[in-house]
């Protein structure tokens, strides 16, 4: 899928990230969602690599990057510190600034990334997310319905992790075939991947904690910026499903103008998974973005 690319696995930030980079130009990272890894990109990184040094990476937890237990305060899978290995990743590559462009988890990694390291991040595109406070702060029983996993997988170690262990294709396929696609949108190849993930204890653990920090220790981050009115400070494209949740429940370009000074974006036409539903949509938008 990612045929000219180059695979490394690079130490950082006390954690071993997998990295596949290809392409030459303007250094552009993309950082995938849950249950996924890198392989979401698989209809658009070969295409931008004409235009762009491309880098695509598993997040600490998910894929072939390293799963640490988490900690008892879910510190290690803070946005804080998920951020802070990709900037790291950049640096060793040699890329000081760069774009970046986040679906889902790593849309709110890259949220942090923007905050925390503005100088790192040029421009910042995310994808189908509202702010992580303002989703949480304004639940309501059609959100907590449709995104029942965030109740779910955030309940304490190994609760969540033992009921998927015991189903885990069943839950893989509520997850993932929800949505305005179904399972429409996965090849075999990536849904096999993605169906690994979630059957290896060890990825489930660290995928829970990351939902774990981000009802607790990211809430207290973004908090903190809000009390200290600290926004995103560079240019922000949001695209959105215009199928999806967030779409029917938030406001986006309302809720990141909130938290960043520059916001502009778009709904396009499909559900959350923008990268395998709607490539051809999300190229046009991303170079002409970072161009």
């Amino acid at each position: 899928m990612f045929e000219g690319f180059a695979h490394k696995r690079l130490r950082v930030n006390g954690v071993e990230i997998n990295t596949l980079t290809g392409g030459s130009g303007p250094p552009l990272l993309l950082l995938h969602g849950y249950p996924q890894s890198h392989l979401i990109w698989h209809r658009v990184g070969p295409e931008l690599v004409c235009r762009f040094t491309v880098v695509a990476t598993d997040l600490r937890g998910y894929g072939a990057s390293e799963k640490p237990v988490g900690l008892p305060d879910h510190s290690n899978y803070s946005k804080r510190e998920m951020a802070r290995d990709q900037v790291e990743v950049m640096r060793q590559l040699g890329f000081d600034s760069f774009y970046l462009c986040g679906h889902d988890r790593g849309a709110r990694v890259s949220h942090r990334m923007a905050v925390d390291h503005p100088a790192a991040v040029k421009r910042v595109m995310l994808l189908d997310i509202s702010p992580t406070l303002t989703m949480y702060e304004q639940t309501t029983m059609d959100f907590a319905r449709a995104y029942w996993w965030w109740f779910f997988l955030i309940q304490p170690t190994p609760f969540p992790e033992s009921m998927i262990a015991a189903a885990p294709e069943t839950y893989l396929k509520k997850k993932i075939g929800w949505g305005y696609a179904g399972m429409s949108a996965f090849t075999p190849e990536t849904y096999a991947a993605y169906l690994s993930y979630v059957s290896d204890p060890a990825t489930m653990h660290a995928m829970c904690e990351d939902y774990r920090a981000a009802a607790s220790i990211d809430l207290e981050h973004d908090r903190a910026d809000r009390a200290a009115g600290k926004k995103i400070a560079c240019p922000v494209n949001v695209l959105w499903g215009e199928h999806g949740v967030v779409h029917r429940c938030f406001t986006p370009i309302e809720d990141w103008r909130r938290v960043a000074n520059d916001v502009q974006g778009r709904t396009v036409p499909c559900g959350h998974y923008i990268p395998e539903e709607a490539p051809e949509a999300l190229l046009q938008e991303m170079i002409q973005f970072f161009r």
